[in-house]
């Protein structure tokens, strides 16, 4: 008798069983090759890797690619579900509206994936600017405890929303100054443990860029200017989010191929919080504190969320006010 498989596979339904997928993963371990191998889509490939994941109850991980000493692309091939994107956390040891409230999304929407974009980590001791006036700035190792202390928090609740969530980590220009400044001080311990900023996040998958699916990619920055979120999904062509000017905003741009969206994540930090106020001279900034909450359906992203700090310990989200203390 004719299994399931071999009849949909001599009808053209799929080009592969479950056993030569599997097989073709662990020889491949990337969508990209493994669509080819196996004459599908990169779309056909995600849905049928995550279809075996849950069948066999098994993670079919990609290929961490990585040049040179930084981390690369990281494909997670989420088509339906929720992420949450935030960044420009700068931690220095202070938890934040915007971190409470991230901690209460992660709790309540259960996401898929949580996505740091970038300057969770600042540097302002190992900065290239000098130091302004008497100004006390947190040591190297002080900031690391920072960092450690708030995304292990969220690590934790990550953990405990849903089982294997994703943890990914989009390298900022802050982020940067931990290996750039060791780079240029102290060549000489080039792939010594603890000399790559990831080697002190063990659960953060690092990246330049985080591909969600196809259609959407998170990464630290691309354009800049007040109109960067506009102009990084026209030039991109594909759902862009990213971090580094703190302006928490949702871009829709339009044309033939549809709708797509470009997202600034804002920050994770207060916008008057220490991290700023001496170089800002308390000047006012067009910055907003919060974080973006994306929702896929069958691969397409539907209008992004934001969550934004209202007053302290309470943000504002799906048009309620909801106290995060």
């Amino acid at each position: 008798m004719v299994d399931k498989a071999a009849r949909q596979r001599s009808n053209g339904m799929i080009k592969a069983t479950d056993d030569e997928f599997v097989e073709a993963w662990g020889k491949y371990q990337s969508v990209t090759k493994v669509a080819a191998a196996l004459g599908m889509s990169t779309r056909q490939t995600n849905t049928r890797r995550r279809q075996i994941e849950v069948d066999r109850g098994i993670k079919l991980n990609a290929a961490k690619v990585v040049y040179g000493n930084q981390p690369g692309r990281v494909d997670l091939g989420i088509l339906n579900g929720t992420v949450i994107v935030f960044s420009d956390a700068h931690f220095w040891g202070q938890r934040t509206t915007a971190h409470k409230g991230l901690i209460w999304a992660i709790r309540t929407l259960r996401p898929q994936a949580v996505i740091c974009n970038g300057d969770a980590f600042d540097g302002a001791g190992i900065s290239r600017f000098p130091r302004i006036g008497w100004t006390k700035q947190p040591t190297v190792l002080e900031e690391l405890k920072a960092c450690q202390d708030a995304l292990g928090e969220i690590e934790d609740e990550a953990k405990t929303a849903r089982h294997n969530a994703w943890l990914v980590w989009c390298l900022g220009n802050h982020d940067a100054r931990y290996e750039n400044f060791l780079a240029a001080h102290a060549a000489q311990y080039e792939n010594v443990q603890g000399f790559q900023l990831k080697d002190h996040f063990p659960a953060w998958k690092p990246a330049w860029a985080c591909w969600v699916n196809d259609g959407t990619v998170v990464k630290h920055r691309y354009k800049g200017g007040i109109h960067a979120t506009h102009n990084n999904t026209v030039y991109s062509g594909l759902n862009i989010v990213t971090g580094h000017l703190h302006s928490l905003k949702v871009t829709p741009f339009s044309d033939y191929k549809g709708t797509r969206y470009g997202v600034d994540t804002g920050c994770l930090a207060e916008t008057d919080g220490k991290q700023f106020s001496d170089y800002l001279e308390m000047n006012p900034t067009n910055w907003r504190s919060g974080f973006a909450v994306l929702t896929f359906v069958d691969g397409e992203l539907l209008m992004p969320e934001l969550a934004m700090k209202f007053r302290e310990d309470v943000i504002q989200f799906r048009g309620e006010l909801i106290d995060v203390e």
